[in-house]
């Protein structure tokens, strides 16, 4: 038996698919096998189902291991197109049935055949189906790009010794499902968070649906208005509003040939025999529109006539129809060179991306290939900011409904800094549009363009602004874009207020410096929460959350403080505000201060929050400051050498896939010892720690890496479906019980819970296996920190390179910035979008900085200076051209 690929886990095997591009076979049958059941509330999805994202920069297609696909779309409000709900006679779409008039296959699992192969590609959703000598190979992607579509490509083929004529029937549902916060709200206030989908199925089920039979019987468009309000007109100015009252429209056409049937009807096709035997199969299809059926669908059927062993593909367009968009451009583009539509696609994404090839180690660029593709794949519209977004996902959007915290797509999309600039203004522009006049910046935004009504007031989300802004102008010396005009929140309206985003910025720093402002020992103060949401909600008594507030103060945000706002204050002078720059520079230089003067011979200690609490995280070690001290320059060489044998010891040791969040668990807080913020194992807060460890241990650094992949979380946990093509923000610790897994209530693992028993804990009452999976933190962070295993900095003078990795060969490349090493070279590139220039600096080992034997710049020989293991070169970039650089090293190293 072949050996799987490192990192496959029990569910499937990682391959490389006809394209070149990583993929994963899914060949688990959930329906036998008890390691597919997740303890999860089944109120939600069923417990065996395993998801994938099909995606591209405008949807998000979500792609069950049953075949169907729950398309999401944000325009108007986040929501479902499409859902998934059997006890309604709901059953998404993305699938289909081909017959022979006697027998059929389906593409929904498990398909009546004798084979059904599941195949999670980037950007689609492969299932071969093959019995009765026939084969469906289903293909949904989403094309590369923009665009609200999804195309079902299908291949039938007759392998039997005579011709057959056969009807492939495409299905589409139309039964929309909001991500509406309230209904969750409701639900926690009733003391049952079980109710929230239901809730939410009472208002989508109060919208009427119309049919139109488009281009002469070659598709369906369909238009949903709620209730008697047909005729009701849409606002030219977007609208604050928790739902979407004017969902766009939805349409499904056969792009090959005119469709020989047509049908809106589920509740007339599935009939009595459901989606696994279908009433309608035993009929063609008609071709008519019932308006007297309530329960609506898009169903197109083919007709196909095959000799012995021929083949033919069909292709259908389904999507929908945002501002902006018109159905018959969308048609005409996709009806053009069909055969090739799912190989250029698929081949764009292999552009434009960070790669990191290790020749011993090929998995690393398999994985950061995936990282890229879902990360942008998972990227949606919110049409009321005009902005495309990068939601946190998991059970944050998809269950509770909400875009949240607005720190975590600022950290989302810090890799396309080097890859994509043009998305990182577009997240960075979102953000501004958030802000309030007074440099506020809100916990999270749900509905379409509400503020979330949210207990949480973070301190900490200004400095996510300013530090991914400051990088992205010293990356990409886009200077010009400070000078953009923004609107800032409520974003339309009489009192529109627009500024420069330099002034919005400036206004942030303010806010974060002056309104929040430092405590009693000269710490940035905390309010009610910081990164962590529950350092001081669920874990101190409510009564002293007014004082905390007052006078509490972070050591995390402290620390943070110490590099964001040095970085930020070496932009300002960078850009010329030299006066700003210094003032911003000293308020860094002193929370530097104020940090340094909190070791407690072991570590540093995580807050002070009141003169009768004091500290916390004397007794026990928190990570989330710990990284920062050493990035931020407060922790000084001596507390560096035993703070990180502190946290090897306390954090790293026991745990296999990265450090966990604290040593021992707070016994106070409402969260489940080793899950969440109770010492969970968080790769937002494990990439600062591999970023920490990059300047002082490369083999630690390295390491830490590896252990915060998906590669690793499945060889270590390979019965965990989840961490293996996607995963959760925190996975739980050896802490836990149930260490590799997420959260989850206790009651769920015995499955003796009493059915109508209300599932409901002092947080947010849901189980983060409810959905555990397209959390966007497991994939941007692993992407980010590549830029620290190369050790690159960018500075006002250009760029210093102190690689660590151990392989003596490899390749780092984005298009931006590249770095290559063989065994007697380096050799590079920087292409930023402003022509200048640039200082180089690369930190080579003792003995290849004596074997240096030519330097090459823009292919000519150059002269270059040694300063401290380091070779210091100049050299100039053009807008279309990079600075190209080589090294060549003596053969005799």
């Amino acid at each position: 038996m072949t050996k799987k690929a490192f990192g496959s886990g029990y569910f499937g095997e990682w391959i490389e698919d006809e394209f070149g591009l990583p993929a994963y076979r899914y060949n688990c049958d959930q329906l036998k096998d008890p390691k597919a059941i997740t303890p999860m509330n089944e109120a939600w999805r069923s417990k065996t189902d395993h998801i994938h994202l099909v995606g591209n920069d405008r949807l998000a297609g979500i792609a069950s291991n049953y075949g169907y696909i729950q398309v999401r779309q944000d325009e108007g409000s986040p929501k479902y197109l499409n859902e998934y709900n059997p006890d309604q006679g709901h059953y998404a779409g993305g699938f289909g049935y081909l017959t022979d008039g006697k027998d059929y296959l389906s593409t929904f699992y498990p398909g009546t055949g004798e084979n059904f192969d599941r195949i999670f590609g980037v950007g689609y959703y492969q299932k071969i189906v093959t019995g009765f000598d026939l084969c469906a190979d289903q293909v949904i992607f989403a094309p590369y790009g923009d665009d609200p579509i999804l195309i079902s490509r299908i291949k039938l083929t007759n392998n039997r010794d005579m011709s057959v004529d056969l009807r492939w029937v495409e299905y589409w549902g139309c039964q929309m499902y909001q991500f509406s916060p309230d209904a969750y709200l409701i639900a926690m206030r009733d003391k049952n968070v079980s109710l929230a989908r239901d809730y939410r199925h009472q208002f989508c089920n109060k919208f009427n649906h119309e049919f139109e039979i488009i281009n002469d019987g070659s598709g369906i468009i369909e238009t949903k208005y709620f209730e008697n309000q047909k005729d009701g007109k849409k606002s030219a100015i977007p609208k604050i509003t928790m739902k979407d009252m004017n969902p766009p429209r939805t349409f499904l056409v056969s792009l090959d040939a005119k469709a020989d049937g047509i049908s809106m009807s589920e509740t007339d096709f599935f009939g009595k025999g459901g989606v696994l035997a279908p009433d309608g199969l035993r009929n063609p299809l008609k071709s008519t529109n019932d308006e007297n059926n309530e329960e609506k669908a898009m169903l197109l059927e083919r007709k196909i006539h095959l000799e012995p062993g021929e083949s033919q593909t069909i292709h259908f367009l389904y999507g929908y129809l945002p501002e902006g968009f018109a159905f018959e451009v969308l048609v005409s583009k996709y009806m053009t060179d069909l055969p090739k539509l799912w190989e250029v696609s698929s081949n764009k994404w292999k552009e434009n991306r960070i790669s990191l090839l290790i020749p011993d180690e090929p998995w690393v660029n398999r994985e950061l290939l995936w990282h890229n593709y879902y990360l942008r794949g998972s990227m949606t519209y919110d049409n009321y900011f005009k902005e495309h977004i990068l939601s946190q996902g998991q059970v944050y959007q998809y269950i509770i409904g909400f875009q949240g915290a607005l720190r975590d797509p600022m950290q989302h999309v810090m890799p396309f800094i080097y890859s994509e600039p043009n998305i990182v203004k577009e997240i960075i522009r979102y953000v501004l549009k958030t802000t309030n006049p007074e440099g506020d910046i809100p916990y999270g935004i749900t509905g379409n363009g509400m503020i979330l009504p949210a207990g949480y007031k973070p301190s900490d989300q200004q400095m996510w602004l300013l530090w991914l802004i400051s990088e992205y102008i010293f990356t990409t010396r886009d200077i010009d874009f400070l000078n953009e005009e923004v609107p800032i929140y409520p974003v339309y309206g009489k009192n529109l207020t627009t500024k420069q985003i330099k002034e919005i910025l400036l206004t942030c720093y303010d806010y974060f410096t002056n309104t929040l402002g430092s405590g009693p020992h000269g710490l940035q103060r905390i309010s009610n929460a910081d990164w962590n949401d529950g350092v001081i909600l669920g874990n101190i008594s409510r009564e002293k959350h007014d004082e905390i507030v007052k006078k509490g103060e972070s050591v995390l945000n402290a620390a943070m403080a110490s590099y964001v706002l040095m970085v930020y204050g070496e932009m300002l002078n960078y850009t010329g505000d030299k006066e700003k720059s210094r003032e911003v520079l000293k308020y860094a230089m002193d929370q530097k201060k104020a940090v340094h003067a909190q070791w407690n011979g072991k570590w540093f200690k995580r807050a002070w929050l009141t003169d009768e609490i004091g500290w916390i995280g004397e007794d026990q070690l928190w990570l989330e400051p710990q990284p920062w001290a050493i990035i931020g320059g407060a922790s000084d060489l001596k507390q560096t050498k035993i703070l990180v044998k502190s946290i090897n010891k306390y954090l790293r040791k026991s745990t296999k896939i990265g450090a966990k969040l604290m040593s021992k668990g707070v016994a106070t807080m409402q969260r489940e010892l080793g899950m969440r913020v109770n010492g969970g194992v968080w790769p937002s807060i494990n990439g600062t720690l591999i970023w920490a460890f990059s300047i002082i241990n490369e083999d630690l650094a390295w390491d830490e890496w590896k252990k915060n992949t998906l590669a690793y979380h499945s060889d270590n946990y390979p019965e965990v479906w989840y961490g293996i093509w996607s995963g959760p923000d925190v996975y739980n610790s050896d802490l836990s019980e149930y260490p590799g897994q997420t959260h989850f209530t206790e009651e769920l693992v015995s499955w003796k819970r009493e059915k109508e028993a209300k599932i409901h804990d002092n947080t947010f009452a849901v189980n983060w296996t409810d959905f555990p999976v397209m959390d966007l933190h497991p994939h941007a962070w692993p992407l980010f920190n590549t830029i620290h295993l190369i050790g690159a900095q960018f500075t006002s003078e250009g760029l210093e390179l102190a690689p660590i990795l151990p392989q003596d060969v490899y390749r780092f490349s984005s298009p931006i910035l590249g770095l290559e090493k063989s065994s007697n070279n380096y050799s590079g590139w920087y292409k930023p979008l402003a022509k200048g220039t640039w200082e180089i600096r690369l930190k080579l080992k003792g003995e290849e900085i004596n074997n240096i034997v030519s330097l090459e710049v823009n292919g000519k020989e150059e002269n270059f200076l040694i300063e401290d293991n380091t070779v210091k070169f100049s050299g100039r970039s053009e807008i279309h051209n990079a600075l190209m650089w080589k090294i060549t090293l003596s053969q005799n190293i």
